[in-house]
């Protein structure tokens, strides 16, 4: 699923030793309302690349009790973050979920997972017929600032793996074009979690909050901060 071995051999999580567990309860939300605003009921969801799955973790605790939950990992090291969160409704695998021949589920998530792939498009027509629904985590990383200081985007390259760079227009038009009907879709402002990333991320701060809630498009195109949801069939 990923270009090298950073999520096998350990080195994702030496750049990332937390696996980001402290956003989960951040996207479980996002994702919650999501499906709440499109009147959505899987009984069964499935997360492809789920990380430390702390996310069905917190989807658990708030969807119904007959809800199943199914986590997909590449990484030996975020399988043993999953495993202490797994139980009689939450199970995770150490697997390529490409490979997995049993029957589709109602809901997949793809959160912050395609940007990770060397062939996403393969990957997203692979999965298309595992589920009717599916709900996709996209990073917004082709923003106007981002083009003029590069060193951002090969930094997300060296830290956390990102082979590709998004704009909202981008993801949309590529969902569409690989045959996936829009639904839905929404921004995530991740730049107003309380967390820095140094000076630079500090002050940036400061015009997203400021255009944000007036111009959400312009000060996403022009200064990043946000990730965009997708709710696709």
């Amino acid at each position: 699923m990923s270009s090298g071995n950073m999520y096998v051999d350990g080195d994702y999580l030496k750049n990332n030793p937390t696996w980001d567990v402290e956003d989960a309860p951040w996207k479980a939300d996002h994702i919650i309302r999501m499906m709440e605003k499109n009147h959505l009921e899987p009984a069964t969801i499935c997360e492809v690349g789920c990380g430390c799955g702390e996310i069905l973790s917190q989807l658990q605790k708030r969807l119904p009790a007959t809800t199943i939950f199914t986590g997909y990992e590449i990484s030996p090291q975020a399988y043993e973050l999953c495993r202490g969160r797994s139980n009689d409704r939450l199970s995770f695998h150490l697997k390529n979920y490409c490979e997995e021949q049993g029957d589709p589920c109602d809901l997949i998530l793809l959160i912050d997972v395609i940007e990770h792939l060397e062939d996403y498009f393969r990957f997203l027509r692979e999965i298309k017929d595992k589920s009717r629904y599916k709900i996709l985590h996209i990073p917004l990383e082709m923003f106007a600032l981002a083009v003029m200081y590069p060193r951002f985007l090969l930094g997300q390259r060296k830290r956390v793996g990102h082979l590709h760079h998004f704009s909202k227009d981008t993801a949309l038009r590529i969902l569409e074009d690989l045959g996936y009907e829009i639904i839905d879709y929404q921004y995530t402002a991740g730049y107003a979690l309380p967390r820095e990333y140094g000076i630079r991320d500090k002050l940036l701060k400061i015009p997203r909050g400021l255009f944000y809630p007036l111009f959400p498009d312009f000060t996403v195109r022009l200064f990043g901060g946000c990730s965009l949801l997708v709710l696709v069939k």
